[in-house]
C-alpha cells in the first residue's frame, strides 16, 4: 500500500507552479494543537452548562503564518486559534512565552494578531474574564496552558519555516453558506438597500507560495459563525472552519496525518456578528415563521431554531465547512493578483469604557461617549442559533419587560442613573463593567488592544468584537477612506476585518442597530456609540500608518487573578473487578462494508489525566502487505470520534472508538487502537493501551462502481490509494456519498 506523493493529487491545481515570480516577501507557517479537556469541561461558546465535553469530533489547532519585509525586516504574526474568543490575558502569555523563547524585540503585543475561528464547540474555562469562565465552573489552568503553550508553539514554527515568498489574492462571492440571524434588525441601517446581501458573501482567500512558486499555505477569510453544531453536541470540533482547514490541509499533505504536513490551511473569521451558519433560517416546530423582532414562537424563544443546509447539524457542519473550503481552492488556483509593498503594524490599548466620541463620528452628531461595559437583557435570550433562557426574548429595550430578572442581575452590581442613561435604550441586565467580585477578577475587559496590519497592499483590522455586517462594512470603509486621502492605498488594496482578536468584547452593533435590541446590540458592551468610537479610533491608526509616525501605546490592560476556580480534579480512575485497562468490552465485527460504522469500546481513563497533545487518542489502522500496521486517521479526522463516559462507578471511563466507513476506504484488513492515560490514587499517570480485533473493509457493489469511476478501486490486484492520499475529486464524492451518524 504505497501512499501517493502528497501533491500528486493536484497536478491541475498547483500546474501554476512551473511560473515562479520574484519573492516579495519573507514568510513562514506553522501549526500546533490547542485541544483541551475532552471530558466533563463546558464547551465555550452557547452559555449552556448543560452542554459538557464527552470526546472529540475534531480537534483543535492554532494555525499561525510570519510575515516579513525583505527590505526592512519588520514582522508580523498572525494565527488563526479554533477556540471560541482570545481573551486579553491569553493573548498577552502568548507574547510573553514568545519573549522567552525568541527574546523581547522580535515579537510582542504589537506585532501579534491572534483571531479566533469562533467555534462554540472548543472546552471553555481559560478566560481571563471572569464572566466567560462561569458555564465552565471557573477558571481551567491547565487547558489556558494549553492554548497558550499551542498558539505560541505555531508561531514559532512559522517562524522558523521563514523563506523567500510570494502571496497571491483572489475574491468572490460563497452563496448558500450564511444567512443573517437577525434580519429584523439589519434595515433599520440607512445603507441598507445599497448592498445585495443583508450579510457578507465575499470570501477572500491568500495563496502562499516559495520564490519557486511551490504552495506552502493558504488564508480564506469568510463571515460565518462557528455555531454549525448546536447547543446540543458534545464533542469537541472546530466546527465549519475546522472542518474546512482539516480537508484543505488533507488534500495537500497527502498521506500526513492532521497537524503534521507542511501545507497549513487557515480559515479565518471577520465580521460574522449577525451571520448564522443555519441557512434554512428561523422557524417554528411547525415550519411557520418565528416572530420577526423577538425570535419566538408562542412568546418562547426557545422554539425558534434556525437549521442548517443538512438533515442534521454534523452534516450541516460538513456542507458549510465544504463549501467554504471548495470555493476556497477554486479561488487559490485562480488566484493572479499579486501582494506588494511593505510590512508594517499599529496597535493601540484604549480605554473603552470613557471613549469621548466627537461630533464627526458620534451617532447624534454631538459630542457623545462610550459606556461602562453592560450586557442588556436581550442577551440572556440568545440567538436562533442557540436560544436562551427562562422568559427574555430579543427586541427587549424597556427595563419593565424582565423586572424580576433585573432586579436580580442587579444583585453584583446595581447600575447608577448615569450608567443606565449611557446605555438606553438597553436594559442592563448585568453591569459587567461594575462588578468586582471575585476581588481583581474583572468580569469584562474595559481597556482593549486595537489592532492594524499591513501586509503588502493587504490590510488586516484586528478588532476583539464580533462585528456585525453593516459594522463591518463601515469600520472598513473608514478605513479605507483614511488610507486612501493620505496617499497609503489606491483601488487595488484589499482590506479584511480579522475579528475576534487579540480580546473578547462580545459584539459591535451599529448605532441603528442597537436601538432595536435584538442579542446583537443588547451584547454591544459600550453602549450605542460603540462603534462610532471604533471609526474614531481607528482613523487615527489608519492615518499613523500612513504617514508613518509613532502611536501612543495607551493604558495597559488590568490584570485578573483568575480567583473563580471551581472544576474539580479528577481524583483517580478506577476499573471494575476483573478487567484492566485497555480492556475491550464490546469488539468491533468481524467484516463492514463502505456504509457501515466500525465501532469498538474499551475500559479507558479519563481523557482529561493527559490531552494527549499533538497526539491522538485513537488510530485506525490498514495491515500493509508486509504484515504490519500502517495508522491512516486520528481523533483529528472528521471520519472518526473519540467518545468519553462515565461507567458504572464514578471513577470508570467507558471509552467508544468509532470509524465511519465511507464507499472509497480501500478495502482490506484494518484495527482500531485506543490511546490513553490512568490516574493511580497517589497521582501517578501511566500510559495505557487497547487494541480491536482485526477487520476486514469490502467496498458494496455501489462503492465498486464508484470507485471504478474514480480510477481508486482495486485493480490487477493492487490495493486502491491510502486513505490519506485521495484525489481532490474523490474527497467531493466521498462527502458527497457519506451519510454521517454518529
Amino acid at each position: 500500500m504505497t501512499p501517493r506523493s502528497p501533491l500528486s493529487c493536484l497536478v491541475a491545481l498547483v500546474a501554476f507552479a512551473a511560473c515562479a515570480h520574484a519573492a516579495s516577501f519573507l514568510s513562514g507557517s506553522g501549526i500546533a494543537d490547542v485541544t483541551g479537556p475532552a471530558a466533563q469541561a463546558n464547551l465555550m461558546g452557547m452559555a449552556n452548562v448543560e452542554q459538557i465535553a464527552h470526546g472529540i469530533q475534531l480537534r483543535l489547532y492554532s494555525r499561525a503564518f510570519v510575515f516579513q519585509d525583505p527590505n526592512t525586516s519588520v514582522r508580523v504574526a498572525w494565527a488563526s486559534v479554533d477556540v471560541a474568543f482570545i481573551p486579553g490575558g491569553l493573548a498577552v502569555a502568548v507574547t510573553q512565552k514568545l519573549a522567552a523563547y525568541f527574546g523581547s524585540s522580535r515579537y510582542n503585543v504589537q506585532n501579534v494578531m491572534l483571531s479566533a475561528t469562533h467555534t462554540h464547540s472548543g472546552p471553555g474555562g481559560y478566560s481571563t474574564e471572569t464572566l466567560y469562565d462561569v458555564t465552565s465552573f471557573g477558571f481551567i489552568q491547565k487547558n489556558f496552558d494549553t492554548i497558550v503553550d499551542g498558539i505560541a508553539q505555531s508561531i514559532i514554527d512559522a517562524d522558523a519555516n521563514v523563506q523567500p515568498s510570494n502571496i497571491f489574492i483572489a475574491n468572490s462571492t460563497l452563496l448558500n453558506s450564511n444567512a443573517n440571524r437577525s434580519p429584523y434588525s439589519y434595515p433599520f441601517n440607512p445603507e441598507a438597500n445599497n448592498y445585495p446581501y443583508n450579510v457578507d458573501k465575499n470570501i477572500t482567500v491568500l495563496r502562499i507560495e516559495k520564490g519557486d512558486g511551490t504552495p506552502t499555505g493558504m488564508i480564506s477569510w469568510f463571515a460565518v459563525h462557528g455555531t454549525s453544531m448546536n447547543n446540543t453536541n458534545t464533542l469537541i470540533s472546530g466546527d465549519n472552519k475546522g472542518f474546512a482547514s482539516w480537508y484543505v490541509e488533507r488534500t495537500f499533505n497527502g498521506d500526513k496525518l492532521p497537524g503534521q504536513g507542511s501545507f497549513v490551511a487557515a480559515f479565518g473569521q471577520c465580521n460574522e456578528g449577525d451571520v448564522s451558519p443555519n441557512t434554512q433560517g428561523a422557524m417554528c416546530p411547525d415550519g411557520s415563521p418565528c416572530d420577526a423582532r423577538s425570535s419566538t414562537c408562542n412568546g418562547r424563544v426557545q422554539e425558534c431554531i434556525a437549521p442548517g443546509p443538512g438533515k442534521d447539524m454534523t452534516e450541516s457542519c460538513a456542507i458549510i465547512g465544504m463549501n467554504q473550503a471548495q470555493k476556497s481552492l477554486d479561488l487559490f488556483k485562480s488566484a493572479g493578483k499579486q501582494l506588494s509593498g511593505p510590512v508594517m503594524f499599529r496597535h493601540q490599548y484604549v480605554d473603552f469604557e470613557n471613549v469621548s466620541v466627537s461630533s464627526e463620528f458620534s451617532s447624534t452628531g454631538k459630542a457623545a461617549s462610550t459606556c461602562t461595559a453592560a450586557l442588556g437583557d436581550s442577551f440572556a435570550a440568545g440567538t436562533t442559533d442557540g436560544p436562551g433562557f427562562a422568559n427574555f426574548v430579543q427586541g427587549t429595550n424597556s427595563t419593565l419587560t424582565n423586572p424580576v430578572w433585573n432586579t436580580v442581575g442587579h444583585i453584583l452590581s446595581k447600575p447608577t442613573r448615569a450608567q443606565k442613561s449611557c446605555q438606553s435604550p438597553k436594559p442592563i441586565l448585568l453591569n459587567t463593567g461594575g462588578i468586582t467580585i471575585p476581588e481583581h477578577s474583572p468580569w469584562s475587559a474595559s481597556v482593549i488592544p486595537l489592532q492594524l496590519f499591513r501586509v503588502g497592499n493587504l490590510y488586516l483590522i484586528g478588532v476583539p468584537a464580533e462585528f456585525t455586517t453593516m459594522s463591518g462594512r463601515r469600520l472598513i470603509a473608514q478605513v479605507k477612506k483614511t488610507l486612501e486621502q493620505n496617499g497609503a492605498a489606491d483601488a487595488n488594496t484589499h482590506y479584511i476585518i480579522s475579528g475576534l482578536s487579540n480580546e473578547y468584547t462580545h459584539y459591535c452593533a451599529t448605532p441603528e442597530e442597537y436601538n432595536v435590541q435584538r442579542y446583537e446590540a443588547a451584547s454591544t458592551l459600550y453602549g450605542p456609540q460603540e462603534l462610532p468610537a471604533y471609526l474614531q479610533i481607528f482613523t487615527t491608526i489608519a492615518t499613523s500608518m500612513a504617514q508613518n509616525t509613532s502611536l501612543p501605546p495607551g493604558p495597559n490592560p488590568p490584570t485578573g487573578n483568575f480567583s473563580l476556580r471551581l472544576f474539580p480534579e479528577w481524583p483517580k480512575d478506577t476499573t471494575p473487578n476483573g478487567i484492566s485497562f485497555g480492556q475491550v468490552l464490546q469488539d468491533v465485527q468481524s467484516s463492514y462494508t463502505g456504509d457501515q460504522i466500525a465501532q469498538v469500546q474499551f475500559q479507558g481513563a479519563n481523557p482529561r489525566n493527559n490531552y494527549r497533545i499533538g497526539s491522538t487518542f485513537l488510530t485506525v489502522e490498514f495491515q500493509n502487505s508486509t504484515g504490519g500496521w500502517q495508522v491512516m486517521l486520528t481523533d483529528a479526522d472528521w471520519e472518526t470520534i473519540f467518545h468519553w463516559e462515565r461507567g458504572a462507578d464514578e471513577h470508570d471511563s467507558i471509552i467508544t472508538l468509532k470509524w465511519l466507513l465511507s464507499d472509497d476506504v480501500p478495502h482490506g484488513t484494518y484495527r482500531m487502537r485506543y490511546f490513553g492515560d490512568a490516574k493511580a490514587e497517589d497521582g501517578t499517570i501511566s500510559p495505557i493501551s487497547g487494541t480491536s480485533s482485526s477487520f476486514t473493509v469490502q467496498p458494496s457493489s455501489a462503492a465498486f462502481s464508484l470507485q471504478h469511476a474514480l480510477g481508486t478501486a482495486p485493480l490487477n490486484g493492487r490495493h486502491a490509494p491510502p486513505l490519506r492520499a485521495r484525489t481532490l475529486s474523490s474527497l467531493t464524492q466521498w462527502w458527497r456519498d457519506l451519510r454521517i451518524r454518529i
